[in-house]
């Protein structure tokens, strides 16, 4: 009968080189990629995003489309290029997106800022601040006013 045993400790490495402390990641345990050659990605899905173009080309189309009365694919481009928009130092790797997604911020912070004041305007102001058109601004009473309260 054959004796099976384990190999000589010879055969086994006797050194192994573990990586420093400034190069191991504390939330997994395992070695950072943070090395000079790294590539930075522009979206948030990391390397299952799209390619360095696509990124152009959607980044360029979210930020038009938002002009056509859809300034939330403003905030949409804002979130799926955030490290475009979070690092300072991206507009070195990706000067076009960078472009189109500070764009898209700016037009999404003053269309916010304009819907605020709006909705504020309203909501404090009302009957006070707008006198007798307050009636015909409202919406609560469109039903009364086209007589459609009969058919519910």
């Amino acid at each position: 009968m054959e004796d099976i045993s384990n190999p000589p400790s010879s055969d086994l490495p006797t050194t192994t080189t573990l990586p420093t402390a400034t190069e191991i990641n504390p939330l997994t345990s395992t070695p950072s990629r943070r090395m000079a050659g790294r590539v930075e990605w522009p979206t948030i899905d990391g390397p299952l995003g799209l390619s360095h173009q696509d990124s152009v080309a959607y980044a360029r189309r979210f930020f038009n489309f938002g002009f056509l009365c859809l300034p939330f694919l403003w905030a949409v481009n804002c979130f799926y290029f955030w490290p475009v928009l979070r690092h300072p130092n991206a507009h070195q790797s990706h000067p076009e997106i960078r472009r189109y997604v500070v764009g898209s911020a700016i037009g999404f912070l003053v269309f916010a800022v304009i819907l605020s004041s709006w909705s504020l305007t309203f909501m404090i102001g009302g009957n006070r601040l707008f006198g007798q058109v307050w009636d015909k601004l409202v919406m609560y009473n469109v039903a009364d006013r086209y007589g459609l309260t009969g058919l519910i």
